[in-house]
């Protein structure tokens, strides 16, 4: 099974690719998709469905996983991610990509094992049971390959079917 994991976002969509065999995940790739500061924000959503779309015909994952919003302090930027989540929710559908979608806590519970692990427990256990040489750059990028991992996880889980 192929995962496609993305950490949404307008400025920075991070994505990871992870192909599953018999319960092992492997790295296929993993970047970001970037779009200028300076963008009109239909201009930015624009860019993020297209290269999305390209990455999804070019990797044909079987499933999407995507980290739902969590909203800190800052209402406009929440909106703006809302906007391309939105997005990048519409575009997977529209192509037929099943999409399952994660809490903060849900992927750190699944990489680490603790629901409240900080961000460097996560990397670090995402690098070490992918038998990566380093941690997936940009964060944006390492956060995505967590959430493949979580859905990798937590689908083969025996657990997933009760």
């Amino acid at each position: 099974m192929k995962i496609l994991g993305i950490d949404p976002g307008y400025a920075i969509v991070g994505f990871g690719i992870l192909e599953t065999q018999r319960g092992r995940p492997r790295l296929l790739g993993c970047g970001a998709i970037n779009t200028p500061a300076g963008m009109p924000m239909p201009r930015r959503l624009v860019q993020i469905q297209e290269d999305l779309e390209t990455l999804i015909r070019t990797f044909a994952p079987d499933v999407m996983a995507v980290e739902e919003l969590y909203f800190n302090t800052n209402v406009t930027t929440g909106i703006g991610v809302a906007q391309a989540r939105g997005v990048i929710l519409m575009t997977a559908a529209k192509l037929g990509v099943e999409i399952f979608t994660y809490t903060p806590s849900q992927v750190k519970q699944a990489v680490v094992g603790y629901g409240k692990a900080e961000k460097r427990q996560v990397m670090e256990m995402t690098r070490r049971l992918l038998d990566l040489a380093a941690v997936p750059k940009p964060d944006d990028a390492a956060d995505a390959v967590a959430i493949a991992l979580c859905h990798a996880r937590s689908h083969t889980s025996k657990l997933a079917g009760l």
